[in-house]
């Protein structure tokens, strides 16, 4: 697995990085009036480089194909079929790539997840194509890139280290 095969999987599915950066962007500039969205892009790009994230991607992405063949076996068929709000192993796969950038990864995902922003409430309503996993991963790769800014962002405050005892 690589990183454009990576992107490539996206943009098969209909996701681009763009429309993950928008989010990115839309979750931050609140936070970073100076933000731009190329920075939002470049962080998107190198949540995508992490090779647990591209293996997530391939797992979740190739169980929602396999679904959309009609060839995964039952009980699971139907209830990715019906997006089975109970099912949860399509959060619990994108909780893996949230978790590479802490507790605000997985506070971002949770938001994101529950107001479907952007491209992922396409997905997450496309009647056409099943997206049980791709809808979260999505938003697990742009709450991620978000962390990963609000991590890393120059305006991040900097506490003094105490010395001495107290």
């Amino acid at each position: 697995m690589s990183y454009q095969m990576a992107e490539d999987l996206l943009v098969r599915r209909g996701v681009t990085l763009t429309s993950i950066a928008e989010i990115v962007y839309i979750l931050q500039s609140a936070y970073y009036p100076d933000l731009k969205e190329e920075e939002c892009l470049a962080s998107v790009k190198s949540v995508l480089n992490k090779r647990e994230v591209q293996y997530t991607l391939m797992t979740g992405i190739a169980l929602d194909e396999l679904a959309e063949k009609g060839i995964l076996p039952q009980p699971l068929q139907a209830v990715m079929e019906a997006d089975e709000s109970l099912y949860g192993a399509d959060e619990t796969l994108a909780l893996g790539i949230t978790g590479v950038y802490g507790m605000i990864g997985l506070t971002g995902f949770g938001y994101l997840d529950k107001i479907k922003l952007g491209i992922i409430g396409k997905l997450n309503d496309d009647e056409g194509r099943i997206h049980v996993f791709l809808d979260d991963l999505v938003a697990g790769i742009a709450a991620a890139a978000s962390a990963r800014i609000a991590h890393r962002h120059e305006g991040a405050r900097v506490y003094p280290h105490v010395t001495g005892t107290e």
